[in-house]
């Protein structure tokens, strides 16, 4: 694992270095495919840049909410330099669902204000998430971050200074398997892109997908930061919340199609 580089002196998290690798990668991808769409790729730039703050504000808010025992460390701040360094602890991490969240009701807001073609948006979104979120999965283990259990199979890191907790133990790598089941979910939905029948109908069945995929792989993560509720981890209620919405998003979507197939 490489958690840090040094580029002309200064130190980048390759997380962060990965994440922008992913963000690239899938704004190519996705302004590719609203161009075969016969839609304006301009709109389409603006509209990632709203997604993206709605990403980068839903993950840092839900990284605070998992952490709200920290809360306490706001009662001794003594000053604005303190106060900063604080909130840098309270909200510097983030978290992949508070992203997916925020960028879904910024995506939505925006889309309804520029009048934009909801249903292609979202279907090319199906294929482009899963791509970026690959890419940031491999990020968090080149980190370090997002470790998994202790196995037999797996990576020993010594050395890791962003993640102590992941040295000297052997790990299985969960965020290695999540990015490769990412890798799968974007070839199967964009080749479901170019299926007349599937259109209109795939964000929902993407986010079925992962939810499936996050419910089960939280089984094999070791870290704790998530925290849980009863027997289950917070990121594995919101999945089975999100799965919920996805397979209401799916029946109704359906229903309207039949509806309007029975006019015609």
């Amino acid at each position: 694992m490489y958690p840090i580089i040094s580029v002309f002196g200064k130190i980048i998290s390759m997380y962060a270095v990965m994440s922008v690798i992913g963000l690239l990668t899938s704004g190519v991808y996705f302004c590719r495919q609203i161009r075969m769409y016969g839609l304006d790729d301009n709109d389409a730039i603006i509209w990632l840049l709203v997604t993206c703050v709605g990403i980068l504000l839903g993950g840092h808010i839900m990284f605070a909410v998992t952490n709200l025992d920290k809360f306490y460390m706001y009662s001794e701040v003594g000053g604005f330099k303190d106060f900063i360094n604080t909130s840098v602890q309270f909200f510097g991490g983030s978290v992949f669902y508070g992203g997916l969240i925020g960028g879904m009701i910024f995506a939505s807001v925006w889309i309804r204000l520029k009048n934009l073609d909801f249903k292609a948006y979202a279907d090319i979104m199906a294929s482009a998430a899963p791509l970026f979120h690959s890419f940031a999965r491999v990020g968090c283990f080149l980190g370090g971050c997002c470790f998994g259990i202790e196995s037999h199979f797996g990576f020993t890191v010594h050395g890791n200074v962003l993640s102590p907790a992941v040295n000297d133990v052997c790990r299985f790598p969960v965020q290695l398997l999540e990015a490769a089941l990412n890798l799968v979910l974007f070839v199967i939905f964009r080749h479901l892109l170019k299926k007349e029948r599937f259109k209109g109908g795939l964000f929902p069945m993407y986010l079925l997908s992962y939810s499936v995929i996050r419910f089960c792989d939280e089984f094999l993560r070791g870290d704790i930061i998530r925290g849980h509720v009863g027997l289950l981890s917070t990121s594995q209620w919101i999945s089975i919340y999100i799965a919920i919405l996805g397979t209401v998003w799916i029946i109704i979507s359906r229903k309207i199609k039949c509806s309007a197939a029975l006019r015609k």
